[in-house]
């Protein structure tokens, strides 16, 4: 029979529970490859046309 502190055996599992909790917001509320690749398109085109308007 082995003692267990119960106290570090709490904890663990909260931080156990946490991330799983974690890993499901991730899942539900990450962006998706294509709003990504949207967003760096944008911000791409945002700079090309901040660079020519400092030309002018």
């Amino acid at each position: 029979m082995t003692v267990v502190n119960l106290n570090k055996f709490r904890k663990a599992k909260a931080r156990s529970d946490k991330k799983a909790q974690a890993d499901q917001n991730a899942v539900k509320f990450g962006r998706t490859k294509a709003q990504k690749i949207l967003e760096e398109t944008q911000a791409e085109k945002n700079c090309r046309d901040l660079d020519g308007k400092e030309r002018e």
